[in-house]
């Protein structure tokens, strides 16, 4: 059985940030959210996170996205070996499996390098296996020694580094596999002879290594899936490597991607082959996006699905439906649980929240759709608005199907319209309207000559 345990206990006080570090986002989801979603991938069947600075903040979140998830909280934080400490139960609880132990503020980490650690870990029987990458940059970083044959010998944090162990160029990227038991045999040995009188994981290598247990480290091909962030530069840096890696497995399978620029899509999205995504497009949260598709430019999509052979120009789509065929925009606002049926149309400065618009309804410009269930082959016309709130309730209209709705017309709900009924421009429509009637609300014109001169209502008029 594999299991996880994620240490996020951290303050991140170069981020400058009011929330706890793994909170910090990346592709608009906190970083702790993408080691989650990755072990869970990677085949993790428990979870323990590992808590420290404004815990309830972390604890509280984990759990909205599975209160399957374990938490344990450090306090005070002394070190990386003092969290996993803290989870001494969970590890009981586990000691004869395989835990994988990370840190929550990597989300470059995929389920493909985790799982090939494992198997490398599994294949040599090794009690610890390290994740390791080879690196430009050795500021910072724990220096993996190994002696002359390459066999591990120990990680070296850069602040108790030698100068000569400095130039040490394999980093210990802070991911570990670990036997069960080993791990607790490990902890129980784990001191804070150091720098800076902490407790360091990276001691349990060189623990089990003394007590003649089986130790490795798997070096990574690419050494971004070992990133993390310590400050907002290198949160940026994380995003767009996150995007472009994103980014190219949509377009490998057959997204069309023209212009990548301000292209940013989340990691739990799916998009069909043959759509177009066009610049400044955002799409995050669980959207599904079907083929044949042209998306954007200027899209905004969140947690929505996206039919097949859409068009979406100058668009922002939240928590709702778009069916087939359907064409939207520019500047179209569609949220709240919205369902747009097959070919439906919807044009510039329509709005449309919480109602369903059956199929083949046109609304082609500046009208308010709110709180409304509308049939098929409606015709709205501009300026039209459904009055959905009188200051203390909303309530509904029901339009129904093949309706037409003249010019600037007000629907003040509760209200319905029958099938094919027609209502003049100009209309304020305060009761139902029974199919195929025409209903007309408005005031007698009436033109009173020469009342300008008379009155002069014009600046400048003599």
């Amino acid at each position: 059985m594999k299991c996880a345990i994620i240490m996020a206990g951290g303050k991140g006080t170069r981020m400058k940030s009011e929330q706890p570090k793994v909170m910090c986002e990346v592709l608009f989801e906190p970083m702790i959210n993408h080691v989650i979603s990755t072990v869970k991938k990677m085949g993790a069947e428990d979870i323990c996170v590992i808590t420290g600075y404004k815990h309830e903040i972390v604890e509280n979140y984990v759990k909205s996205l599975d209160e399957n998830i374990k938490t344990a909280l450090q306090e005070p934080q002394l070190g990386t070996g003092h969290a996993v400490m803290q989870a001494r139960d969970f590890i009981e609880k586990h000691k004869g499996d395989d835990i994988v132990v990370l840190n929550g503020d990597g989300p470059m980490i995929d389920a493909e390098t985790l799982t090939k650690a494992y198997n490398y870990h599994k294949e040599n029987n090794n009690s610890i296996t390290l994740i390791s990458a080879i690196v430009e940059d050795t500021n910072g970083i724990g220096h993996i020694k190994r002696d002359k044959n390459g066999k591990l010998e120990r990680i070296i944090e850069h602040k108790d580094a030698t100068e000569e162990e400095k130039k040490i160029n394999e980093s210990n990227a802070g991911f570990y596999w670990f036997n069960g038991n080993d791990l607790l045999y490990a902890l129980d040995r784990i001191t804070n002879n150091n720098a800076q009188n902490e407790y360091y994981i990276t001691d349990s290598l060189e623990i089990l290594i003394s007590a003649g247990k089986n130790a490795g480290a798997y070096v990574v091909e690419n050494a971004d899936v070992t990133l993390g962030a310590n400050d907002r530069r290198q949160l940026n840096i994380l995003n767009t490597l996150m995007r472009e890696r994103i980014n190219t497995e949509h377009m490998i399978n057959g997204v069309d991607i023209p212009c990548t620029d301000g292209v940013m899509i989340g990691k739990d999205v799916t998009i069909g082959n043959s759509t177009r995504i066009l610049p400044n497009t955002i799409i995050i949260g669980k959207t599904t996006i079907g083929s044949g598709c042209t998306i954007g430019p200027n899209t905004y999509i969140d947690n929505s699905s996206i039919g097949d052979d859409v068009i979406l120009d100058n668009c922002k789509i939240t928590d709702s439906t778009v069916e087939s065929g359907v064409d939207c925009g520019p500047f179209v606002k569609v949220r709240a649980n919205s369902v747009l049926k097959k070919g439906v149309h919807i044009g510039n400065f329509v709005e449309v929240k919480n109602s369903i618009v059956g199929e083949g309804t046109k609304s082609a410009h500046l009208t308010y759709i709110g709180d409304s269930d509308v049939g098929s082959n409606v015709n709205f016309g501009c300026g039209t608005v459904t009055c959905n709130y009188d200051g203390k309730n909303k309530t509904r209209c029901k339009i129904g199907d093949g309706a037409f709705i003249g010019c600037n017309t007000n629907l003040i709900a509760p209200i319905e319209v029958g099938d094919m009924a027609y209502i003049a421009a100009g209309s304020t429509i305060t009761n139902d309207i029974p199919s195929e009637a025409l209903s007309i609300a408005r005031a007698k014109q009436v033109n009173k000559e020469g009342w300008v001169a008379r009155k002069k209502p014009y600046k400048n008029q003599k």
